[in-house]
């Protein structure tokens, strides 16, 4: 699907994924088209499905969620349904940012965001070990954000 995006439409979505709230006159006068040409590539973009969202980043720390945990989980059995209970329950979890499935030693990684340890022991203890499958799981504390939610590099 991207060989159907040119020059121009790459401009845009690298200008999106800079500053999302960018406006369209701006982007526009960056990519050197009309405003209104400029407005019929953003919206052929979002409707083909390029652009799924745009969104504020929030400041974890700024919101009490300054802790970033990353939990490797292992379920006991490696099936259609139970992949689907396990993923339809994470879902619940507003805790959870990221939940993805992976070839490896885990069935899946989550990406958490608490407050500090003791929320996060008390989320385990109280959810994650509940969660429909969950054989084992081990917990990987951040100790530093070096990147996090690169833009993609296109």
């Amino acid at each position: 699907m991207a060989d159907r995006l040119d020059k121009i439409d790459f401009k845009i979505l690298r200008l999106l994924q800079a500053d999302g709230r960018m406006a369209n006159a701006e982007i526009a006068m960056r990519v050197n088209t009309s405003a209104a040409t400029c407005h019929r590539r953003m919206q052929r973009l979002f409707e083909e499905g390029y652009v799924s969202a745009v969104r504020a980043q929030i400041a974890p720390h700024k919101v009490d969620r300054g802790s970033l945990v990353i939990v490797g989980v292992v379920l006991d059995r490696s099936t259609p349904e139970s992949f689907a209970a396990f993923e339809k329950a994470t879902r619940s979890i507003p805790m959870i940012l990221d939940c993805h499935l992976v070839a490896g030693d885990f069935d899946y990684f989550l990406k958490i965001r608490v407050r500090d340890m003791a929320d996060f022991n008390r989320l385990h203890s109280e959810k994650l070990i509940a969660l429909p499958g969950v054989r084992q799981t081990r917990t990987f504390f951040v100790m530093k954000e070096v990147i996090d939610n690169a833009p993609l590099n296109i």
